[in-house]
């Protein structure tokens, strides 16, 4: 390894280890020629990384030949969080996804109208929450990839059908199915710690179908019968009765803060807030704007509904819901 290499270089050759795709790599390897002296002394480092480039290019060129002709269920995250809806036929997942996003949702009566994963966006106040209808699932019928996507998301949405007699045994089935798989559903107000995030799923139960006859019966039943200790919604899709309380129930289970950015001198953005995890502090903020916040960062002025009035904060400054944030770097 040539000496005199500058700190920057380590830096960005740390990034590496985090790197994913293609297109991430070749980003790391350029800036890391950008910064390493041009002598005779690194003229083989500097060979190395052009060609780690171009296998990069090749690799990616080659990934998206592939994705082209094989089905993916790999649902992209966008908005405040991911959850991932689970329930067995004829629930009634598609129409609770439709009323709760108003976006167009093939339904029907027969079984199996939904065909592969689909994602749609429920509008919860100022932000979005991505909820991605899935075919049904049961404890005899799951395929492989569903634990996987479960594994990828940030939380479950289990729904019941109150028409099904045996509708607790039907999502005791799914439950064990999914924990045979490393997954793990948890209740709503469960902390789960880094090293257990991709097995162990915060969920919460919409009990559909609440307007039916018999349905208050077999709520009830749910509650006894039902191993899983998640808090229990009765909504109905069809009248609209506990949507409003799914919505905020949903949202809750993402362990989200809203922080609103400022800018000096000019108003709260509270339009479009910033969806960090609980515990986040003022240096997440700051990366989650553009790594130059995060590099230049000096300190912070926070306003709340709490009192705080501008008030100087420092980088570990542990952020709360609906934070207003004025960065100065």
């Amino acid at each position: 390894m040539p000496a005199n290499l500058p700190p920057e270089y380590h830096r960005i050759e740390a990034e590496l280890r985090t790197a994913r795709t293609a297109e991430e790599k070749i980003d790391i390897f350029e800036r890391l020629i950008a910064v390493i002296p041009h002598h005779k002394g690194t003229d083989k480092l500097i060979a190395m990384y052009r060609q780690k480039i171009a296998k990069a290019r090749e690799e990616g060129e080659r990934q998206a030949s592939t994705a082209k002709h094989t089905p993916t269920h790999k649902i992209e995250k966008t908005g405040a969080g991911q959850v991932v809806l689970a329930g067995p036929p004829n629930a009634g997942k598609s129409s609770l996804v439709h009323a709760l996003t108003g976006v167009a949702v093939e339904i029907a009566d027969y079984p199996f109208t939904t065909r592969s994963p689909a994602p749609y966006m429920m509008p919860f106040e100022n932000v979005k929450v991505q909820l991605v209808d899935t075919p049904p699932v049961t404890g005899e019928l799951m395929e492989t990839w569903f634990p996987e996507m479960v594994k990828m998301a940030d939380a479950v949405l289990l729904v019941a059908d109150l028409s099904e007699p045996d509708a607790a045994g039907v999502l005791d089935g799914i439950i064990g199915r999914l924990k045979e798989r490393k997954v793990e559903l948890v209740r709503a107000d469960t902390d789960v710690p880094p090293p257990y995030f991709p097995f162990r799923k915060r969920t919460a139960l919409a009990a559909n179908k609440i307007d039916v006859e018999g349905a208050a019966k077999a709520y009830e039943d749910l509650g006894v019968r039902l191993g899983g200790p998640f808090e229990r919604l009765a909504v109905s899709a069809a009248s609209g009765r506990g949507l409003e309380t799914l919505r905020r129930a949903v949202f809750g289970l993402l362990r989200v803060v809203r922080v609103y950015s400022k800018i000096p001198g000019r108003k709260a953005e509270k339009d479009a807030p910033f969806a960090l995890r609980v515990g986040s502090t003022v240096m997440d903020m700051a990366k989650a704007v553009h790594k130059d916040f995060a590099e230049k960062l000096q300190y912070a002025r926070v306003w709340n509904a709490s009192g705080l009035d501008g008030l100087r904060v420092n980088r570990d400054y542990v952020l709360a819901d609906e934070d207003v944030v004025e960065l100065h770097i």
